[in-house]
């Protein structure tokens, strides 16, 4: 199981605006179902990528989805932008989209994220319209059960 409170202080202590998504972010608006790994949407630009190096350098990041898993650190060479990165740390797995299927891009998830504080500090959540969206659009068995519970969680929200 992934670290989360290290894993977004991490983030957080190098500068990286993200959004937590997934599972965790679930969590947070109630669900009862468990995740393994962190899901954060931001934007990878070249910039980011470096700050994510420096910010994991003594985490052993790797890419998870390659076979061996190549070092973080060496790849993508310095100056390259990415979509997604998946990757698994010292600290857990850490997946970084750059949009969330059924929403958009980070700008986008950004923009209705909400605010909470978490181990001390402010992070941003997908917003539960959102993340209800970003399940269905998934549409893998556990996401529609995911989604179920969270539109349950919304009309109890809502109230009569």
């Amino acid at each position: 199981m992934s670290d989360l409170q290290k894993l977004l202080q991490r983030l957080d202590d190098a500068g990286i605006d993200f959004v937590l998504v997934g599972g965790y972010a679930a969590m947070l608006h109630g669900s009862s179902l468990l995740t393994r790994d962190v899901d954060v949407c931001a934007t990878l630009t070249p910039e980011t990528i470096e700050k994510l190096r420096e910010a994991f350098r003594n985490f052993h990041p790797r890419h998870r989805l390659s076979a061996p898993q190549q070092s973080f650190l060496d790849n993508p060479e310095q100056g390259v932008a990415l979509s997604n990165l998946y990757l698994n740390t010292d600290l857990g797995t850490l997946d970084l989209l750059g949009s969330i299927t059924g929403v958009g891009d980070y700008a986008r998830v950004a923009r209705d994220a909400v605010e909470i504080e978490l181990f001390g500090r402010r992070v941003r959540a997908i917003g539960l319209d959102d993340l209800i969206a970003a399940k269905e659009a998934l549409g893998r068995d556990k996401d529609m059960i995911a989604a179920k519970e969270l539109r349950a969680i919304r009309e109890k929200l809502r109230g009569p």
